[in-house]
């Protein structure tokens, strides 16, 4: 690769790697997984950086990253390490606006979603992207990505209901 490339890279991946972050961490729920995913992510980017320029560049990233996620997730859980304490995340981003608890079971609510109901809502709702944009990210129709999307927020709302419901001790 050229300096001039390499130089586009590295501006590229600094301007980026925080959102590619939350994005992986909205899909996996745990940082250390997707700082995982994202420098494997660049990693792969990289090698395709000159077919990768004449495409949409944050829509090819985010569906590198969904790969690698969706790939370490078939890979087995015998296969990835696994702590036996969670460690005081310091790169998690902090919000001291956002409820924590509010956060918590919405997070929750999410890892609860089948998979591409929960990539189609992150990437419609929380990456604000285009219908046609994260057809193309899923690798499926528009008409698919509505249904998901419509699909995943239904039963999200039940989820959040639900949760409620047990904090306040209304019985279901």
């Amino acid at each position: 690769m050229r300096a001039e490339q390499e130089a586009e890279f590295h501006e590229y991946m600094a301007a980026r790697t925080d959102r590619m972050r939350r994005f992986a961490y909205l899909y996996c729920g745990d940082w250390h997984r997707a700082e995982d995913a994202v420098q494997t992510a660049f990693i792969r980017l990289y090698a395709k950086w000159n077919r990768a320029k004449r495409a949409s560049l944050d829509a090819y990233t985010r569906r590198i990253v969904v790969n690698v996620l969706i790939d370490e997730h078939r890979r087995g859980w015998f296969r990835r390490e696994r702590s036996h304490s969670e460690p005081l995340d310091t790169a998690t981003p902090t919000d001291h606006t956002a409820d924590t608890e509010v956060r918590m079971v919405v997070r929750a609510a999410l890892d609860r979603l089948p998979s591409r109901q929960r990539i189609a809502v992150i990437l419609r709702h929380w990456e604000d992207l285009p219908v046609e944009q994260v057809a193309q990210i899923m690798r499926c129709s528009t008409g698919t990505v509505k249904s998901q999307t419509s699909r995943g927020l239904q039963t999200l709302r039940g989820l959040l209901a639900e949760s409620i419901q047990r904090t306040e001790g209304v019985p279901s």
